[in-house]
């Protein structure tokens, strides 16, 4: 069966309300009001409706790690566990970088308790993103929903493994959108969901879905000992990283091949040359040959503007080089001992 998923897959229809509680104004009858028990009730059958739909699609991840040992660490080699959801019915699952990374060896145990031997189709540390394809056909699958859609205080239901307790559910609400969260690799992460729907080791790579059983988030990571404060990987990134490692088996992205940090940007250089941002990146190295080089960039440029956008960090470098810039030529404005310089830079494709 080709590779091939589905992130347009109906549903089911979201919940109906009734007549009496979608009527204007019955919130403010006493006569109308719906009473704290059938708010529980209705509460309670949109999480485990979800549940019931999403549930046969969550798969636990078991993975073992080979290689040297540390010093004084048990003999054998390292495993760990994770979460994952079934995107298409011939066994593509997406699941956390950070749980299949490195990994010697992986196996799926199913929600009827099946374990199947999988292969890693692609990984991407930088969004903290995988695919892995489990050895079965006709598995059920999850629907995707739409993260642009998503309203801080909706209802949010986190489906995983939490310390290897298989298929757990917890609920919350979605508790803020557009959050940035660092990577394990380094490389900032935008458009996080925070949510306070319980997350605990193990969790990582199973889904944050809504009320209907749509998948809005990649369940990534929480914030320890803080309660409450949990983080998932938005639907709508996880389609496009996800499609580019089922056809490339990694995320392109460009590169130009200098090493930076982010420094302040001196007031008088700044109002000199009518630069907005008060930072910029100081460049501390250049990878001989890399685009950078050819351009004619050196250690100790500040580079404050690429392709007209402002870069006022490595983060906002990182984030305009993906794969549209990749062999496209692109202005960059930097100082160089207090002169403004213009440079042509095309870059090229990360390896």
């Amino acid at each position: 069966m080709p590779n091939r998923f589905d992130f347009d897959n109906p549903w089911t229809q979201p919940l109906a309300h009734s007549d009496e509680a979608a009527r204007p104004g019955a919130a403010h009858n006493p006569q109308h009001a719906v009473n704290d028990g059938e708010l529980l009730d209705a509460y309670s059958q949109a999480v485990t409706g979800a549940a019931e739909r999403v549930s046969p699609a969550v798969v636990k991840i078991e993975v073992r790690h080979g290689g040297r040992r540390a010093p004084g660490a048990p003999n054998g080699p390292a495993s760990g566990t994770g979460s994952g959801f079934v995107i298409s019915p011939d066994g593509l699952i997406v699941t956390n970088s950070h749980v299949v990374h490195n990994a010697d060896n992986i196996r799926v145990m199913l929600s009827d308790g099946q374990r199947l031997s999988a292969d890693l189709v692609g990984d991407d540390p930088d969004s903290d993103l995988a695919v892995i394809r489990a050895h079965a056909s006709e598995l059920p699958i999850v629907a995707l929903g739409d993260s642009r859609a998503i309203r801080v205080g909706q209802l949010a239901i986190a489906i995983g493994n939490p310390l290897g307790f298989s298929c757990s559910v917890t609920a919350g609400v979605v508790s803020a959108l557009g959050r940035s969260l660092r990577a394990g690799s380094g490389r900032l992460m935008d458009d996080i969901i925070q949510t306070d729907a319980s997350l605990n080791p193990g969790n990582s790579g199973g889904p944050l879905v809504n009320s209907r059983g749509e998948v809005i988030g990649v369940n990534t990571a929480m914030i320890q000992p803080a309660q409450g404060i949990c983080f998932a990987i938005a639907v709508n990134t996880a389609r496009l990283v996800t499609s580019q490692l089922i056809g490339f088996g990694r995320v392109r992205r460009s590169v130009i091949g200098v090493a930076g940090q982010n420094v302040p940007l001196p007031g008088d250089l700044a109002r000199r040359y009518d630069i907005l941002a008060d930072s910029a990146v100081l460049i501390m190295g250049v990878e001989a040959g890399s685009p950078a080089a050819k351009a004619g960039l050196r250690e100790g440029d500040l580079l404050y503007e690429f392709a007209g956008r402002s870069i006022t960090s490595i983060d906002d470098l990182h984030s305009v080089l993906t794969e549209q810039r990749i062999g496209i030529p692109c202005e960059v404005s930097a100082i160089r001992d207090g002169d403004h310089r213009e440079f042509r830079v095309t870059p090229a494709e990360k390896t």
